[in-house]
């Protein structure tokens, strides 16, 4: 996943090293490069992220269970 992010990266620095000015430069890093590849990350780190968030759910859930076992006789 990563190795995709790290290809664009590198070719949208080229394009931006080849830019005329500056200010092409930047606009170009930033609406190519930055704002894309962080839409890109966060979405394709959804399943890994969901996959925490369950396990810190059932981590809770056993804690709360070993604290007070006579919560379930009832």
């Amino acid at each position: 996943m990563y190795i995709v992010a790290i290809g664009w990266a590198y070719v949208i620095l080229m394009m931006a090293a080849t830019s005329s000015s500056v200010g092409k430069a930047l606009a170009i890093v930033v609406f190519l490069g930055a704002i894309p590849l962080a839409l890109f990350v966060y979405v394709a780190d959804r399943p890994r992220r969901r996959h925490r968030s369950v396990s810190v759910a059932d981590e809770v859930a056993d804690q709360r269970d070993a604290a007070d076992p006579k919560a379930d006789q009832h």
